[in-house]
């Protein structure tokens, strides 16, 4: 069944039109510097100020029950104050909280919503665009700033910026006791002439089933409760690295050990170039360049593969510093939930060519060890990643992960799925069939909601189908379009006065301008033995063998 498009807007099914249509346009536009700048800058900002811009006037301070360290009560009503502005402590929101909406009778049960996630018949939906390395790099990349504190849900940990703090640290004391202050690098080991981060723990011969945080990592983090009741086996390849939760999947350490290697490699050849540099300056210079390189791989390869656009966007910082959305980084809790990509994750595994469930690769750092950096690239590569979207979450996930999503939104008193379209400009929907063309999507929101205006926006974002030749739903394309561009190019490393030679060296300036994908990074960091693997988030281009 084709969905219902009368209430996508005309402008945006234009502007959708254009970039979907019309190939050879794009490629003479992509191939004329002077048009692809122009191209690139009116695209992105078009993208941009589809949503209101930040500074975002709520803040989660908004919901705190009480004024910290007094009795007294917060008022219930909603508006900006000096505090909410300036607290970044809190998760922002670009929609006030709307307690009628949650608090309605005609809301179902949270739990009972579980069944809009689980697999029909147990059938997975494989994505028609994505490699497993997709999902992999989504969780790495965003759990550097999407970071809920576990005492206060309505406040985030990080930094809200990308500042790689997976790797490096979300603090300098972390980030000190992850250096080795040899030649700028962060410590690690050789295995099998790879190399890793240090391990997290020690064993000894005399008691070999006790595990023992190594002394110089005893303050490095809290341990999470998962992580503790792993088997000693488990435990024993648990890597020291940047936050707590980088250990939990195989394809997040993954993406971890490249980046260790490749900072310690560029420290390498900034050391050789730059004799007279001390540790210091070689370490924050490799940071530096690194967090650099990530960000240009997000836009120029992660962004440009969940746009079903013939146009490819690409980093340009000079081009956006008079805009009005050029401001600092604040996350919302809208991103948050933007962001809950659970389904597209697989119930299986490929290791080795032999199945085997997700779960197994969870704290399973020795899958790494055994295949090599290279080989599990390969094959992560090689499999697909899963579609995006409702009855499509792994069992293990549906419990532990969609329903608190549910339960969340409600404590957050977030808005409506209306609500949010209608933010975003897109027309409100009146009907089942404009959010889905599934019939069995549309019968089960039919159920739950019996109206589209008491759809939730958790449950909106993905009840959408997924634009063809795209990897996301409009309303999550459109809502990462504000945060995702704009988080990038508002990077302090990106400014005008730093984005230049005397902050990178020419060697860094160099690194950063002739690194064009993720594939080039992970083929330097492999030994020269291994077969190069095909490093991609598309699978045209494993289908296709574009890459060696």
């Amino acid at each position: 069944m084709v969905r219902d498009t009368s209430k996508d807007g005309f402008k945006n099914k234009l502007t959708t039109y254009a970039l979907t249509h019309f190939k050879g346009l794009w490629h003479f536009v992509q191939n004329t510097p002077l048009l692809e700048k122009w191209a690139n800058k009116f695209l992105i900002n078009n993208a941009i100020y589809k949503v209101p811009t930040r500074p975002l006037p709520y803040s989660m301070m908004t919901l705190e029950p009480t004024i910290p360290g007094t009795d007294i009560a917060k008022k219930t009503d909603t508006y900006t104050s000096w505090d909410s502005l300036c607290d970044r402590t809190y998760t922002g929101r670009h929609l006030p909280p709307d307690p009628t909406f949650n608090q309605s009778e005609v809301l179902p049960n949270s739990k009972d919503l579980a069944d809009l996630f689980r697999k029909r018949n147990g059938e997975t939906i494989l994505s028609e665009k994505s490699t497993l390395l997709f999902p992999y790099w989504v969780q790495w990349f965003t759990d550097g700033f999407l970071r809920t504190d576990p005492n206060n849900r309505l406040k985030n940990t990080s930094n809200h910026e990308i500042d790689l703090s997976n790797v490096y640290g979300l603090t300098p004391k972390v980030t000190h006791l992850l250096r080795a202050f040899q030649g700028g690098k962060l410590k690690s080991q050789l295995i099998n002439g790879e190399e890793y981060p240090p391990f997290y723990y020690e064993y000894t011969d005399e008691d070999p089933d006790k595990d023992i945080i190594k002394e110089e990592f005893k303050d490095l983090y809290k341990r999470l409760g998962a992580e503790s009741r792993q088997t000693a086996e488990r435990k024993a390849t648990i890597f020291a690295m940047g936050v707590e939760r980088a250990n939990i999947q195989i394809g997040y350490v993954m993406l971890n050990v490249m980046c260790l290697r490749e900072h310690n490699r560029i420290c390498e050849l900034l050391a050789k170039t730059y004799s007279s540099w001390d540790d210091e300056r070689l370490f924050q210079t490799a940071r530096n360049i690194l967090i650099v390189t990530i960000m240009k791989i997000v836009v120029e390869e992660y962004v440009n593969h969940i746009t079903p656009y013939h146009f490819n966007f690409k980093v340009d910082p000079s081009a956006f510093t008079r805009e009005k959305w050029y401001r600092r980084n604040w996350m919302s809790i809208e991103f948050d939930f933007v962001y809950r990509w659970h389904s597209a994750l697989p119930d299986t595994l490929l290791y080795k060519g032999k199945s085997m469930p997700i779960q197994e690769s969870l704290w399973g750092n020795q899958l790494l060890i055994n295949q090599g950096l290279g080989g599990l690239f390969h094959e992560t590569c090689q499999q697909s990643g899963t579609r995006i979207g409702l009855f499509n979450t792994p069992d293990f996930l549906v419990e532990a992960t969609e329903v608190p999503s549910i339960k969340l939104g409600r404590r957050m008193q977030l808005a409506s799925y209306n609500d949010y379209r209608e933010m975003c400009q897109f027309p409100r929907v009146t009907d089942f069939d404009q959010i889905s063309g599934d019939e069995a999507v549309q019968k089960s929101l039919r159920a739950f909601y019996g109206s589209v205006d008491n759809i939730e926006f958790y449950t909106g974002l993905y009840a959408e189908d997924v634009r063809p030749n795209s990897a996301i739903g409009p309303l999550v394309g459109r809502l990462i379009g504000i945060d995702a561009f704009s988080q990038v190019l508002t990077n302090p490393l990106l400014a005008d006065t730093v984005f230049n030679k005397d902050t990178f060296s020419p060697v860094g300036w160099e690194i950063i301008h002739e690194t064009n994908s993720l594939q080039e990074i992970v083929h330097r960091n492999i030994p020269a033995a291994q077969q190069l693997p095909t490093v991609t988030f598309d699978r045209k281009q494993v289908i296709e063998n574009k890459f060696p």
